[in-house]
């Protein structure tokens, strides 16, 4: 049997949606995508960080266009997602707070952004998936949507909402040629993890270095942060034809953490 190199993803003729795509694995997801000739639809509410995608996409052999949202219009959400054949759903915020503390607005915007607005879009994008057999979702979980930490309550219940989330997507879809998985990343090198870490270092009362070291990667075997472009390689490879088979996963990309 002869692999297939996720590098020789073919995405010509496809359209795809990414959300948090100004920025982070969502940009990489939307370059890379677009570096295999799908049409990406860029989604975020950042417009000086999508005018900055757009500029750097152009040249390759899809097509990057950008669409100034912010996922808390649910309505409008779903409406984005139609006519879509790939959706990333990658859009996320973080707070780092104990729960007796934790700001309860806060913790529904979280939930709001990064569970209600995936089940909207998937809601909106499978009637073009079904209607033409052939689909491909990507959660953009972590390991945290499989392993909990503290003072991540609202991140944690999200993304361990969205692991569900995606397990009904792929078997609802299955009949229909859609696919649906989650990708559970450790600490990727993104500005939210940046905010994290200065999170944490007031929550701990250490400093920011001491974070990365004793906190983030206390757990991982592989002793760096994950970067944005790995990520986005596996999401591009789940949306060839050669992974029609994988459906229902968590691919874990912890540096061996959840191994423990």
């Amino acid at each position: 049997m002869t692999l297939i190199s996720p590098s020789a993803a073919d995405l010509g003729g496809r359209t795809a949606l990414v959300t948090g795509a100004a920025g982070g694995i969502g940009r990489a997801c939307a370059l890379r995508l677009a570096a295999a000739g799908a049409k990406v639809r860029a989604v975020d509410r950042d417009a000086e960080g999508l005018a900055a995608l757009h500029e750097e996409a152009a040249g390759r052999p899809g097509s990057v266009e950008t669409l100034l949202l912010d996922l808390t219009d649910l309505d409008a959400a779903e409406q984005a997602a139609a006519g879509t054949d790939i959706l990333v759903n990658n859009a996320g915020l973080q707070l780092v707070r104990p729960i007796e503390d934790f700001p309860p607005d806060v913790f529904s915007t979280v939930l709001r952004v990064m569970l209600e607005a995936p089940f909207r879009l998937i809601r909106g994008a499978l009637p073009h998936m079904y209607g033409q057999g052939w689909g491909r979702i990507v959660n953009i979980s972590s390991v945290h949507g499989l392993r909990a930490s503290p003072y991540k309550s609202a991140y944690v219940s999200a993304k361990h909402g969205l692991e569900g989330l995606s397990k009904t997507a792929a078997l609802e879809g299955a009949p229909h040629g859609v696919t649906s998985n989650c990708l559970c990343p450790g600490y990727v090198r993104t500005p939210l993890v940046e905010r994290q870490i200065a999170d944490q270092a007031a929550a701990h009362g250490i400093a920011p270095e001491r974070v990365v070291t004793e906190i983030l990667l206390a757990d991982s075997a592989v002793k760096r942060l994950v970067e944005p472009a790995e990520v986005a390689e596996l999401a591009a490879y789940l949306c060839t034809e050669q992974a029609s088979f994988i459906t229902g996963a968590s691919l874990t990309m912890d540096g061996g953490w959840t191994a423990h």
